[in-house]
Parts: structure tokens; sequence; C-alpha cells
């Protein structure tokens, strides 16, 4: 059959496996070995469709590290009327998850789940998912319960964030639920509804540029409501990314005619995303964007520069980010700069630490985010050492927000990383989710940072390239979508999109999965999951004695004074006796006596 190379996304690094390949047997002699491998190849049988969310769910399902622990003692250390740390251990949960249909979680703690109310319920219904992604043919059935339904109301926030899920489902691939979407979409007015419909409907549609449902999308952003057009902008860019459509300028002119800042950041990420991998055919609408006094585009115009770019390490566009960070008078306009340094740098991702080194000690707090995060997404999933050192030193930062972004983008560089490496960064997010005085904007970013460490049961990592070298465009605009988190935190789940699966697949030439044995020369603990959390056990407290008062302490000193001089007194009476007059004798007895 001759030779055959499978590209293996170990937890380490991408390695080439040289195999011998019979239709009874393959012998995979590995050098760098990932500890699951052999259960995964035991697993999985039947023919493989390549899907970009995980490995086929029985084998995932299978051999999968239980993060049940984790998230017992994330849950048991927030608090859970806290709706930013309630959210944040949800998504955790979708993320350790993602990919593997198991919701013991969620089924367990129905009642502190019910605590989620409005958007928190959309993005709890959106999780789900995350967590079924890859069911291309039950998808449908299993948001079912939460799918708008003629004759039946539901809660908004439910059914909208069920459409979402779907969409999450079947990115990139959803051919078959992209009618029911759409359908969603034109069946309902109601602009939670819409806001889920188009979202879903922008992953399912992903770089399709269909016509017509641009059309339905725009319907929507023409009704100029804030909720519903920020996600239409978003799913208008999502349908036809990286195409540098025409549209590109509809979009911006309508940008130009509404108030709500919550449309013109929908399509300002949109605008963004048409541009992907265009490079130098940006360059006009760049232009345009940067020069306008609304700060909001300008903003999307440094995401034009990261996405148009991504991964070509342009010194033009590098030295445009860079004068746009130190140069604009709006804080938000250049942490985005700085952190879309993280997207052209993509391809040399350690040039990106050496980068942003002097950026991360800036007086700016949102500049030291921007450096923090650009780093997180240039070297996502490479472990590299010196960005993992810039990032240490901004754990302690003394922002809550800059503490976020650390802790993301260190959860980022360290998945799939050996234990050894990870553990001291593990220990240190337990700490500060568990610190009570800690601020809530940093113990989200802890909680966040969790889940994205035990991504997929500890199998899934962030792949920004294929295995044939290119990069994935889902993964690249999954991450860019996913830093909109800042504002909006439903677009926190656009992060599954970048997940990829860290195991070796090896078929014969009739897609059938042969037997396999495979000979791994590094040690078992190197690759090895982490070992179970485990519940604290009680020790006794030794008691500590009271403080007492001085005053108290006086006091008592009077009174024990007093006693003891009352004792004194009653001792010394019973030793000399008391002086008693004798009884009177009765007045008869005295009178017969004198008469006698």
């Amino acid at each position: 059959m001759g030779m055959h190379c499978w590209r293996v996304a170990s937890p380490t690094h991408m390695s080439c496996i040289s195999a011998c390949c019979s239709t009874n047997a393959l012998c995979c002699h590995v050098a760098c070995g990932v500890s699951f491998s052999r259960r995964l190849f035991s697993a999985y049988a039947g023919t493989c469709a390549y899907h970009p969310a995980l490995v086929p769910l029985p084998a995932l399902a299978l051999a999968f590290f239980q993060p049940a622990q984790i998230l017992k003692n994330i849950k048991g250390a927030v608090d859970a009327r806290v709706s930013v740390a309630h959210s944040a251990t949800i998504l955790a949960n979708a993320l350790m998850h993602a990919g593997t249909s198991i919701d013991t979680f969620l089924r367990d703690n129905l009642e502190w789940l019910s605590r989620a109310t409005n958007w928190a319920k959309f993005s709890a219904t959106a999780g789900l998912g995350v967590i079924h992604r890859g069911q291309l043919q039950q998808g449908k059935a299993l948001m079912a319960p939460y799918l708008p339904r003629e004759g039946h109301s539901g809660s908004p926030y439910s059914e909208g964030g069920a459409l979402y899920a779907l969409g999450l489902i079947t990115a990139n691939h959803g051919g078959a639920t992209q009618p029911f979407l759409t359908e969603g979409l034109r069946a309902s007015s109601n602009p939670i509804i819409q806001h889920g419909a188009c979202l879903g409907l922008g992953l399912a549609a992903l770089g399709t540029n269909g016509e017509e449902v641009f059309e339905d999308l725009k319907n929507v952003l023409y009704t100029d409501d804030a909720v519903a057009g920020e996600a239409a902008g978003i799913a208008m860019g999502l349908l036809c990314c990286g195409s540098g459509s025409d549209k590109a300028q509809e979009m911006l002119a309508y940008a130009h005619d509404t108030q709500h800042e919550k449309i013109i950041r929908g399509l300002a990420m949109g605008l963004a995303l048409i541009s992907y991998g265009i490079e130098e055919a940006a360059d006009t609408l760049v232009e345009q964007m940067a020069r306008e006094q609304d700060p909001i585009l300008r903003y999307g115009a440094m995401y034009v520069i990261g996405l148009a770019y991504r991964g070509t390490g342009n010194n033009g566009a590098v030295q445009r980010l860079l004068h746009y960070a130190v140069s604009d008078v709006s804080d938000d306009v250049r942490r985005a700069a700085v952190l879309c340094l993280g997207f052209v740098l993509m391809g040399a991702p350690e040039q990106c630490p050496k980068i942003v080194a002097l950026l991360a000690e800036s007086f700016n707090p949102h500049m030291r985010y921007g450096a923090a995060m650009a780093v997180g997404l240039a070297c996502a999933g490479t472990g590299l050492r010196e960005a993992v050192s810039l990032l240490e030193a901004m754990l302690g930062d003394g922002t809550d927000f800059v503490r976020q972004g650390a802790s993301i983008a260190l959860a980022l560089v360290l998945v799939q990383q050996p234990e050894a490496v990870v553990e001291p960064f593990r220990k240190r997010l337990a700490k500060s989710i568990a610190d009570k005085h800690e601020e809530v904007m940093a113990r989200m970013g802890s909680i966040m940072a969790a889940g994205i460490l035990d991504a997929g049961g500890r199998n899934a990592t962030l792949a920004l390239r294929s295995g044939s070298g290119y990069f994935r465009r889902t993964s690249v605009v999954g991450l860019a979508v996913f830093t909109g988190y800042w504002y909006w935190y439903p677009l926190s789940y656009f992060l599954s999109l970048g997940l990829a699966p860290t195991a070796v697949i090896g078929l014969d030439s009739q897609l059938r999965v042969p037997k396999v044995e495979l000979a791994c020369n590094a040690r078992p603990s190197l690759f090895a999951y982490p070992p179970p959390v485990t519940t604290e056990t009680s020790k006794e407290v030794a008691k500590v004695e009271k403080a007492v008062l001085s005053t108290t302490a006086k006091a008592r000193e009077r009174q024990k004074k007093k006693d003891a001089e009352k004792q004194k007194g009653d001792a010394a009476d019973k030793a000399a006796g008391m002086d008693v007059d004798e009884p009177a004798k009765p007045a008869a007895e005295g009178g017969a006596a004198a008469a006698a």
C-alpha cells in the first residue's frame, strides 16, 4: 500500500508520523506520544468525514478527562447571585465538554442553572451548542426542546439562545440547518430571537456569500433595533467572510446612518470579517474607516487590518497598528490596535512577545490588556516560553481587566501543554477563583481560563493551522469574534470554533479503521491527563483564646476582690461567734411567782 503520513496534533506541537499501512494492520512509531491515541483508535469505527469540531463523539467521550470536581469547586466558590461569575462558570463547563455531548453537570445542577435569567439564560442555552458541536445530523433534535415552535410560546431568551446554539453545532457545515434558521429569522419579530437567529444563520452559512440570506439579514438590520441589528452586522460579515465584497460599502453607509452604537460595532466587526485574508485589497476600506470621527468605526479599522493581513507578518500592517496604538485618542481603538497585532503575527508567533513587550508595560491599562491578548492569540497552543514569561508577569497587574486578559491569554498559550508546565498556573487560577476579595472581572477571567485549559476534556487544542499548514479560517474568525466578549458576553462562545482534536486517526485506502499498535518512546506521565481533583479534607482547627478587652479584665479583677473580701468577712464572723439576747420569760409565769 505504500507509505502514508498523518499530521498529529500532539499536546505540545504538530508531529509527523510515518506509518506503514495495510488492509489488516497499521503500525505507527511515534516519537512524541499522545496518551489517549490507542483508546481513540479502538473506540472509533466507521468512516471519517472530517469536521472542524472534534473527534467523532463516541471516541472523544471514551477518552475523556473528567472535570466534574473542578467545576464543582468553581461552582462552590462563586456566588450564584453574581451574574458575571455564574455565566462564566456555564461557559467553562461548555468549553470543558466541547464536542462530547456530555451535559451531566447541567442536569445535576438544574436549580443552580435556573438562576440564569434574561441574557444569562440566552448564553446558557447557547452553551449547549458548544457541548453538542459536530452533531450535524442530530443537532436539531438535540435542541428541539428549546427551539421556537408554532403554537408554543416559550422564553425568547431560551429560543434565541437555541437558534444560536444550532449555528454553533453546524458552524461552516450548516447546509441542512440553514433553511430552518432562515425560517426562524423571518417568522419572528422579537429582537432577542432575531439576535440568536442571525448569529446562528451567520455561523451555518459561514463564507457561502448567499444573496438570499444576505437580504434576510439586511432586512433585520434595517429595522434599526440595537439588539437584532448588532447580530445582523456580525452575521453579514460571517456570510461574506473573506470575499472582499462590494457589500462592505453598503454596510459602511448604514453605519453612518444609524445612531445605535451596538449596530455600528456589529457592522465594524462584519466589515473586518469580509476583509479576511484579502491583504492589500482592504487598504481602501482601512483608510475610509481610520479617518472616521466615530471611534467605533476606527476600532473596526484595526480589526480590518488584523484580519486582512492575518498571519502574514506584513511590516506595513504592523507599523500602522503600532501608529494607531500610540496616537489615537480613544482607549478602545488603542486597545484594538495592539490586540490585532496578534492576528498579523500569527504566522511567526515567536515575534509577537518581542514586539508588544514595551506596550505590556504601558501606563494605559487598555494597551496592557491588548498586549496580553495579542500574545495569547498569536501564540495560542504553542506553549512558547517567552509568551508565558510575559503573561505571568501581567497576572499581578493592578487593573482587574488586565488580569482578566492575562489569565485568558495564558490559558490560550498553555492549552494542551504537559501538566508539569500547567500546574502552577492551574493552582493560581484556583486561588483567584476562591478569593472572595478578588475583583469580579479578574475572577471571571480566571474561570474562563480554567475552561480553556481543559477544553474538550483535555482532548482539544486551539489550532490556527490545518494539518497541511494553511490557516484555518474558522479558527481565526472564531477568535476574532470571541474578543468581542469585552462588549457582549454571548460572543465568548465563538471561541469553540478554534478547537481541534489532539488525536491520531488512521484509515486505510477503503476508509476502514485497521488494527493499530503504537510504539511510544515518551514516558507516560509526559502527556498523561492531570490527576483527578479531590475535595479537601476538613482539618481540625486549634482553638484560639478569645481576646479580652482591658476594661472587661479590670471589671473582673474588681469583682474578684469584692468576692474575696466578702468571703473573708464571713469567715471571721463564724470564728468569733455572735452575742444573742436570751428570750424573755412569759408574763403569766412572772405574776404567779410574785404572788407566792
